[in-house]
């Protein structure tokens, strides 16, 4: 089933945001979006989007930004239990986020995140998200968070200080707690490949 994405959904300037499940995208479609990550990402062993990052953006709900049903770009958000001061919160993980990098630069990123934003303030109590790239999402609402960062496994929390400085948070209307504290300990639950 197709779920529109709201007023993100309407076609402006020929683009068009679609929000869809992992399960109606369809193999080529699928496939196309995958080709967009290896491409938008690269082949440097840093930055190149690996088989668990794809494992990662599946399985939620996918905005896809096409213009004359060609594929522009892509993020996905799924559902992850994060932990702030050892509060347990629904939140939504944004992952999988590109632009074709020959249609960067034109306010197509900002335009998909803020369907992205739009879905995570309706549906989770928070939003997070892994990056390197903090002006972007700061200038969409993001915060950096301060505090330490630990995964949770069955032999308890492990601190995960590599990843401090770049998890971002988007506060939702329904954050239970508030003021949120960025410098409490957040964190997540674990996943095959990065944790965060």
């Amino acid at each position: 089933m197709t779920q529109d994405a709201g007023p993100a959904d309407a076609a402006v300037d020929g683009v068009t945001i679609r929000q869809l499940g992992s399960d109606d995208l369809g193999p080529d479609r699928l496939r196309a979006i995958r080709s967009l990550m290896d491409v938008a990402f690269g082949d440097d062993e840093e930055e190149r989007f690996s088989e668990d990052d794809w494992q990662h953006a599946v399985g939620g709900r996918h905005f896809v930004l096409e213009r004359d049903g060609g594929l522009l770009g892509h993020a996905s958000v799924v559902e992850r239990s994060l932990h702030v001061g050892g509060h347990p919160l629904r939140a939504g993980y944004v992952e999988a986020v590109a632009i074709q990098p020959t249609a960067q630069g034109r306010g197509l990123g900002s335009r998909l995140m803020a369907a992205v934003d739009a879905y995570i303030a309706d549906a989770f109590e928070l939003g997070a998200l892994g990056t390197g790239r903090h002006r972007f999402y700061e200038r969409l609402g993001w915060t950096t968070w301060r505090g330490p960062a630990f995964v949770r496994t069955p032999e308890g929390d492990r601190p995960t200080p590599d990843e401090e400085g770049y998890i971002l948070v988007l506060e939702t209307p329904s954050t239970p707690i508030r003021p949120l504290d960025l410098t409490a300990p957040l964190s997540c639950d674990w996943r095959p490949g990065d944790v965060w």
